[in-house]
């Protein structure tokens, strides 16, 4: 069975509803094969020890979902991108709040509730990066994340661990948050808006400002050189692959 057979019939089983056969047949794309089904039946995640889990809940298929994504970079498959980059695309339409069309993920993304997560069309994160969505994660339209960006959307009482506050971070249409960088619980990032490498994005910015710094701070305006939108070629790889032309 050839790559694009695999990709068709893992879109098959999750989309009619994965269940343990299921995962256990699209192990075997990955190449690990005679994965025992039984112990599929005893699956659980380190995010059902989460306290937001009372809230979020997990289905089975949510599980299996979140098991795949997580079991494919451990795959020496996950190297071949004509293979991983669709296959994260059809875990994600069935395991995230939204996804829109041409989502790029490389290997090492780690989330702990896809079901906080809306992602707008051409969405890209580059390795390592890490999305604590249990107070939820809204990413608009041609926005990407370098290298080992993380976000968080929560905090913890000093006087008391097991208080949480939980906030939504939302970043609109045509960012680029680049590498290294940490998105703070609550925070709003505008349109076109950039954050410099290593910075710590504690406070909302605004549209089509640059930030940089611990904390960020406005460092000057996008030099966009009068381009708005598409015409910012916000193209994640050579030649605008893996997103439609």
């Amino acid at each position: 069975m050839n790559i694009s057979d695999r990709l068709e019939r893992a879109g098959k089983i999750i989309g009619a509803g994965i269940d343990e056969k299921g995962t256990a047949e699209i192990l075997g794309f990955m190449g690990v094969s005679n994965f025992p089904v039984e112990t599929l039946g005893e699956l659980a995640l380190y995010s059902e020890l989460l306290p937001k889990v009372v809230d979020y809940g997990y289905t089975n298929s949510q599980r299996l979902l979140h098991f795949l994504w997580d079991a494919l970079d451990r795959s020496p498959i996950c190297l071949n991108v004509s293979f991983s980059i669709p296959m994260r695309r059809i875990i994600a339409g069935a395991l995230f709040k939204r996804c829109g069309r041409n989502l790029i993920a490389e290997e090492g993304v780690r989330f702990n509730f896809g079901q906080g997560i809306e992602l707008g069309d051409d969405v890209f994160f580059n390795r390592g990066v890490y999305l604590d969505s249990k107070g939820g994660i809204e990413i608009g339209s041609c926005s990407g994340f370098a290298e080992n960006v993380q976000v968080f959307t929560h905090t913890h009482s000093e006087s008391d661990h097991t208080r949480r506050t939980y906030g939504k971070v939302t970043v609109g249409n045509y960012v680029v948050v680049y590498a290294g960088s940490v998105i703070l619980s609550g925070v709003t990032i505008g349109d076109e808006a950039l954050v410099a490498a290593r910075s710590l994005v504690a406070r909302d910015v605004e549209p089509g400002m640059m930030v940089s710094g611990v904390p960020a701070l406005p460092v000057r305006q996008r030099r966009s050189e009068g381009r708005r939108g598409r015409g910012l070629n916000h193209l994640w790889l050579k030649d605008g692959a893996y997103q439609d032309k």
